[in-house]
């Protein structure tokens, strides 16, 4: 046990920290990592790191790899690159990798460098440029907070759920504050910064001169400030060489340490337990670790190499090129079992344990010393509790047979902790093995949740481990395997290398009727991934014709969706799909279709019949009304509006949206305009509503002469755009290309984007200067046939961003 506490290291009277090794890094960087940009996930989280070649101090002509890695130095992604200057990355809650530009766009990356999504900070920050920015998080996700060229804060704390809040502005602020960072007081979060020898505290109505209590005097400007993890305490580094602690409210003052060292800390963070009363600081220089708190003395580390310190919940993790560690402040039933000559409960029984195996006597005298004092239940508790706290399986083991050789001699200890905490361990020691490279300790697993774990090792798509991990645990299969095989099946069908007959059976083999797993949902991210064979054959494999039938339309197989939902006997269904087959076929084809589905045809008939019905009726009412308004227009003027209006507002949702827009089609489609627009002006049926109807009907016509002819009777009230959609649903793009040439200013990029003409979009959208309009092009352009086109939207991008 003296060899056990060599790395304990006293900061005080009451509290010890050790520093021990997580892994040995074995990731060959290329960089040192002073001259990257660098971002570490807490709870044992990946490592991203992006060579930095737009310091002015070191430029580089070459483009920069964007790496990541596990917590052991395990390469999960590299990828080369080719966006913007990027001044700041971090991670979101979700291990999602969030790349902040210098034009205030956030790239947002999978953990195998798949890109996922980008948002903009707003147009002020593209304005002005990102000087700086932070990644923080908050009980309601993860946060972004920018610093501008114009000295002014805009922040977001959800990026899920993206809204911009612009800070109060500094009064005075002409350059970058010397430091700052986010504060989350009373469910919001705050800006702090320091200007000079002030600091100010920026919420979102009002910026506040803040002081904090205690300070020592002499202070003229600020270096470094830190948040606890949980926003509960703050640190600041003053230019005197001190460091103040104490509450983030700063209201109150906890202590404060004189490090004799004047020089800009790179890094400063807290390194303090749940529950602890003990609070530490710990600082970093360049070749110096400094961990001070509430005592005369501190304790010190030489570094021999660049170090990256990351916060975590119980301590702090330290990397570099070569040695990855963990300082913390040792547990309170750690050291009270291994501190020297210690007497405590469990210290005695661990000496027991090791006694009686080496079958000494002494174990039943060290067990009467704790049974006299009535401390068994107490020393088996301690050694299960300090069990959990180490890293080494080694030692597990040893106080978990100490604790286990306790109970032996108890009538009444509920088993409920212990069996609890070796099925913790095991779960722990099995992600924190070298392959995987998790490094939680057991507070950061407690409170991450197991749900939250078995979702990053599904993120690391280590299926195999995270299936092992339920089903040890015995954790319910919908909860469980079903969730993580459903995961496994979606990230399957993403193997384009592999056939779909192959994947499908796959996919089968392993599921076949699992509760809890929806092929349906499988099938949607096959065909999201463009694999629409694949979707179909995995729909087979889905009992529920429900859920069939939405995503076959979606993939416009609307003949074999009608077959499912004939299938299934559901009249809801079949009428869904006969609705979207009469929007999606044009007349002939639709009847074509009924004709081969005799059932489809015959409820189609009825649906008409009554319709047609409800139709009469209602014209019979409202020309009635119109005949007797014309007899007795004095008398009964006021009652006959209010009855048509009746007819209007009562039938309308019914049937006038439905049978009346057939009637004014189907005469369109037999040549009686006359007739048609007659009875569009009885029932006011809008213009617009009435040209999309005369539209679509000559468009399923395929009558372009006389679509040609409607297009000039008179200006559109619905614009150009609608010709040239309906054209190309038609497959004519002939006809669409003659409409795209007349639409205005405001559509032309999007008609031009339909007909396919991304080339000429694009310049229509460089004309306009629109960066939304650039975007869409750019949505639109592919790497193999326009990226000619691409170059050049963003080189007029870069030249407006000068401007």
């Amino acid at each position: 046990m003296d060899c056990y506490t060599a790395n304990w290291n006293p900061l005080g009277d009451s509290a010890f920290y050790r520093k021990y090794e997580l892994y040995s890094m074995d990731w060959d960087l290329k960089e040192e990592l002073r001259d990257c940009l660098v971002a570490a996930a807490p709870y044992g989280g990946p490592i991203a790191l992006l060579r930095n070649p737009w310091r002015k101090e070191k430029p580089a002509s070459t483009r920069p790899v964007l790496e990541i890695y596990s917590a052991s130095g395990m390469p999960l992604a590299s990828l080369l690159w080719k966006s913007g200057p990027v001044v700041s990355l971090g991670w979101s809650a979700e291990e999602e990798l969030l790349c902040v530009q210098e034009d205030g766009v956030v790239l947002v990356y999978g953990l195998h460098g798949d890109f996922r999504r980008h948002f903009s900070m707003g147009n002020e920050v593209l304005q002005n440029r990102v000087l700086d920015a932070r990644i923080f998080h908050t009980e309601f996700g993860s946060g972004v907070a920018i610093l501008t060229g114009a000295h002014r804060f805009t922040l977001s704390a959800n990026v899920g759920d993206l809204k911009l809040r612009r800070m109060p502005e500094v009064p005075g602020l002409q350059s970058a504050p010397s430091c700052w960072t986010t504060v989350c007081q009373d469910r919001v979060a705050h800006i702090l910064l320091a200007v000079g020898p002030d600091l100010y505290l920026l919420d979102h109505a009002a910026c506040s001169a803040v002081t904090p209590p205690g300070l020592a005097p002499g202070v003229s400007s600020f270096l470094q400030m830190a948040v606890s993890f949980t926003y509960r305490h703050l640190a600041l580094f003053t230019d005197t060489g001190y460091i103040w602690m104490g509450t983030a409210s700063l209201k109150e003052k906890l202590c404060e340490f004189n490090c004799n060292i004047r020089a800009p800390p790179k890094q400063m963070v807290w390194c303090s337990r749940p529950r602890s009363k003990e609070r530490a600081v710990v600082v970093a220089w360049e070749r110096r670790l400094m961990v001070v708190g509430d005592a005369p003395e501190s304790i010190q580390f030489v570094l021999d190499e660049d170090s990256y310190l990351v916060p975590e919940l119980d301590g702090v993790r330290i990397f570099s090129r070569s040695t990855h560690e963990f300082l913390h402040e040792v547990p309170v039933a750690s050291e009270e079992i291994f501190k020297i000559a210690s007497m405590a409960p469990g210290a005695l029984l661990l000496e027991a344990q090791k006694e009686y195996e080496k079958e000494s006597q002494k174990a039943d005298e060290y067990l009467r010393e704790i049974q006299e004092l009535g401390q068994l239940p107490q020393a088996v508790q301690q050694c299960i509790e300090a069990a959990g706290h180490e890293h080494w399986p080694d030692m597990q083991k040893s106080l978990l047979r100490a604790a286990s050789f306790g109970k032996c001699f108890l009538d009444r200890f509920p088993p409920d902790s212990f069996v609890r905490t070796c099925q913790d361990l095991r779960v722990l020691n099995a992600v924190r093995d070298y392959h995987i490279g998790i490094p939680l300790t057991y507070s950061q697993y407690k409170q991450l949740t197991i749900q939250v774990l078995l979702d990053r090792l599904v993120l690391r798509r280590l299926y195999p481990l995270a299936i092992q991990i339920c089903e040890y645990l015995r954790l319910p299969e919908v909860q469980g395997v079903s969730r993580i095989l459903a995961h496994w099946a979606c990230y399957k069908v993403q193997q384009k290398d592999v056939s779909d007959e192959d994947v499908a059976r796959a996919i089968n083999q392993k599921l076949g009727d699992t509760p809890g797993v929806s092929y349906s949902d499988i099938a949607a991210r096959a065909y999201g991934c463009g694999r629409t064979e694949l979707a179909i054959k995995l729909l087979e494999y889905e009992p529920r014709s429900g859920e069939q039938v939405p995503l076959l339309l979606k993939m416009k197989r609307s003949k074999l969706a009608l077959s499912k939902a004939i299938e299934s006997g559901d009249t809801d269904l079949v009428f869904t799909v006969l609705l979207h087959l009469k929007n999606e076929l044009n007349r002939g084809d639709f009847f074509m279709t009924l004709r081969n589905q005799p059932t489809a045809l015959s409820l189609y008939r009825q649906r008409i019949e009554g319709r047609v019905a409800a139709l009469q009726t209602a014209a019979d009412a409202f020309y009635k009304a119109k005949n007797e308004f014309a007899a007795k227009a004095t008398e009964d003027q006021m009652r006959l509006l209010r009855l048509q209006r009746r007819l209007e507002d009562e039938l309308g949702g019914q049937f006038l949206d439905l049978s009346l827009h057939d009637t004014v089609t189907t005469l369109i489609l037999g040549g009686q305009n006359k007739r048609a627009e007659q009875l569009a002006r009885d029932f006011r049926i809008p213009d617009k509503r009435l040209w999309w109807l005369k539209l679509t009907a000559l468009a399923d016509l395929e009558d372009w002469e006389e679509l040609e002819k409607f297009s000039k009777s008179k200006k559109s009230p619905i614009g150009y755009l609608p010709f040239v959609e309906i054209c190309m649903k038609q497959h004519n793009k002939y006809e669409a290309k003659k409409y795209a040439s007349r639409v205005g200013p405001e559509q032309k990029v999007k008609a031009l984007l339909l007909v396919g003409d991304v080339a000429q979009a694009a310049d229509v959208a460089i004309e306009h200067r629109s960066e939304a309009e650039m975007s869409l092009v750019l949505s639109h352009c592919t790497g193999a046939t326009d990226g000619a086109t691409a170059d050049k939207i963003q080189r007029a991008r870069a030249q407006a961003q000068k401007k």
